[in-house]
């Protein structure tokens, strides 16, 4: 498994767009990035939508049931959340969804795992949030439980927040389910990615991948583990235009705490870009997000040519 070309959808705000239609408009999206090239889709698991895109009272769609009907409309695409937070599930029963999803897509899951963070989807829909340091500790015990799990073994742990007792998830199509942590944490995430993960997507201003990069090898080494095997992506916000005053347009919308995330132009200026900071810094893949437009048709094709000779095998 590897992601080195995926498309992130989290925008699920499209002008002139009714709810009834909302689902097309996702899965037509998802459909021209197989088609184009893109190896993986993803979505993110929220309830409301996050700062920086839009408001919270605007459009989200549950993850996995979003998955799920994903999985009907594509055929060859990995499918995968970015990411899955651990506090919004029991970890026995969010390894028989994703084992659930792999079988529907015929073999086609990634498990995207984070600790989670937004504090104010937990206190509206009463998941409890606790201390940054509670919730590490709790996706490790989660993953303690679900890395067997996915690959049909039985796994029992008896901990501070999660009790399983040998529970048996089938049926499955695959020896493994792949997992794959999201975050930038050095002390945390990194340990646990070099613990449990076959992929780590980092997230973080681009000014600090080379040292992420560096930190997260330091973690494989520390446990004896090739940091060759743990394959590496970066979030991109992606503020790609068809015209200079469009370019214009997005670089003027985007939110100041996300510049330095952000990568503004044209879908070749942005590879470039990508080239020069994101892979120079090695990282071995991209997931690239449009979120003001890239439900419209045909900007997913281009990006994907634009970004495909960069992110070669």
């Amino acid at each position: 498994m590897t992601i080195r070309l995926g498309y992130q959808i989290p925008n699920f705000t499209y002008p002139g767009v009714p709810n009834e239609q909302l689902f097309d408009t996702v899965a037509a999206q998802a459909k021209e990035a197989e088609a184009a090239g893109f190896d993986t889709v993803l979505v993110m698991d929220h309830f409301y939508q996050l700062p920086g895109i839009g408001t919270p009272d605007q459009n989200m769609l549950e993850a996995y049931t979003t998955l799920g009907a994903l999985a009907s409309v594509t055929s060859t695409i990995q499918l995968s959340t970015l990411v899955t937070g651990n506090t919004y599930r029991n970890p026995a029963m969010l390894a028989k969804t994703v084992t659930t999803l792999d079988v529907v897509s015929k073999g086609r899951a990634v498990l995207g795992i984070g600790a989670g963070w937004f504090e104010l989807e937990h206190n509206e829909l009463g998941f409890e949030f606790g201390t940054f340091g509670q919730r590490f500790e709790r996706l490790e015990e989660a993953l303690t439980i679900i890395a067997p799990m996915l690959k049909g073994e039985l796994a029992t742990h008896e901990g501070k927040w999660y009790v399983a007792r040998n529970p048996m998830n089938n049926p499955r199509v695959r020896p493994s389910i792949p997992i794959m942590l999201g975050g930038s944490g050095e002390q945390k995430t990194f340990r646990l990615a070099a613990r449990f993960a076959d992929h780590m997507n980092i997230i973080c201003d681009v000014d600090d991948l080379g040292r992420k990069v560096s930190v997260l090898r330091e973690r494989c080494e520390e446990i004896g583990r090739d940091p060759a095997t743990l394959a590496t992506s970066y979030l991109v916000m992606g503020m790609i235009g068809e015209s200079e005053q469009e370019v214009k347009e997005l670089g003027a919308s985007i939110p100041e705490d996300r510049r330095n995330r952000a990568f503004l132009g044209t879908a070749e200026q942005v590879a470039e870009q990508l080239h020069e900071k994101v892979i120079g810094a090695g990282i071995d893949g991209i997931t690239i997000n449009l979120v003001r437009n890239g439900h419209r048709a045909g900007l997913v094709t281009a990006v994907a040519e634009a970004l495909k000779p960069i992110v070669k095998a």
